[in-house]
């Protein structure tokens, strides 16, 4: 099995996740999405397959979001798909690909429902 995991280093649940695809045998593939965010298509297939909107994947707390007033009912989920894109820090993390399923490390046990 191999996985994909949208991964920051400097982040403990991303590390934990990590750790867990790694105890499970899991070939993992990491993408630092702070240097590397994913493109709109895979937002949105993202966001398809969790079956959630653009703000329910942002971290709302991040000054980005708040400086760049993404909490703006106005603005489209083309335009929030597109902040997390120019201001990745905003984007939920880890996020786990593997054999068309997602999850998101939050908890890191989450991954374990697809593998």
């Amino acid at each position: 099995m191999t996985a994909k995991i949208y991964y920051n280093p400097q982040c403990s649940k991303c590390r934990e996740t990590l750790k867990i695809l790694e105890e499970q045998g899991v070939d993992t593939e990491i993408t630092e999405y702070l240097k590397t965010p994913p493109d709109a298509e895979t937002l949105k297939t993202i966001l398809a397959t969790l079956n959630m909107q653009p703000r329910q994947l942002m971290r709302k707390h991040e000054s980005e979001y708040k400086d760049n007033n993404l909490d703006n009912p106005e603005l489209s989920d083309e335009q929030l798909i597109q902040a997390m894109i120019d201001f990745p820090k905003i984007m939920e993390r880890p996020i786990v690909i593997t054999n068309g399923k997602i999850a998101i490390g939050r908890p890191p046990v989450n991954v374990l429902d697809i593998i």
